[in-house]
């Protein structure tokens, strides 16, 4: 059994009203997976870094440009039987633009953009829902310690590339 990491899932947020939302885009018919709701997910291409897939997955299947992202400190994973292997998925969090408008590719035939609570009834699978969880609670520090143990960053240029604060090493 092979066990490989060759797709990204990359959740988007933007700030509106002071309110946390997220971008969910639904599967088109000819799709895998027709009519499910769910983030940017994409392959990674050979010799390409996973945080480059997420830029450019993001902006092939919105035509939104990144202002910030962050790795998530979850890996999802699947198994697939037509070459019995197990697939991990390493999980994005990228900020675009509270104005950006967003242009879906041929992929998804629709787009909403959703509070937490709404996402996390249209995801299908528990994997997402936790990356939900995990980044919800970082964006809203909820879990004070990890913010204490791991303040913010100093700032830095847009554009370059930020990590979640979680875990130590």
């Amino acid at each position: 059994m092979e066990l490989t990491a060759s797709m990204i899932e990359a959740h988007i947020y933007r700030k509106r009203k002071g309110k946390i939302e997220f971008l969910l885009l639904k599967r088109g018919k000819k799709e895998i997976y027709p009519g499910l709701w769910q983030m940017v997910t994409g392959k990674i291409k050979k010799d390409e870094k996973a945080f480059k897939t997420v830029l450019r997955e993001v902006k092939e299947e919105t035509d939104l440009t990144v202002k910030k992202l962050f790795v998530v400190p979850n890996v999802n994973s699947f198994y697939s039987f037509t070459n019995d292997s197990i697939n991990f998925i390493p999980v994005f969090l990228c900020l675009v633009n509270e104005g950006d408008k967003v242009k879906i590719s041929k992929e998804h035939c629709k787009y909403r953009w959703v509070s937490k609570e709404k996402a996390k009834r249209m995801f299908a699978w528990r994997g997402q829902k936790k990356s939900l969880k995990i980044i919800y609670s970082f964006l809203t520090n909820e879990n004070k310690e990890i913010h204490k143990a791991y303040p913010p960053a100093p700032s830095r240029r847009e554009g370059e590339f930020y990590s979640l604060p979680f875990g130590k090493g």
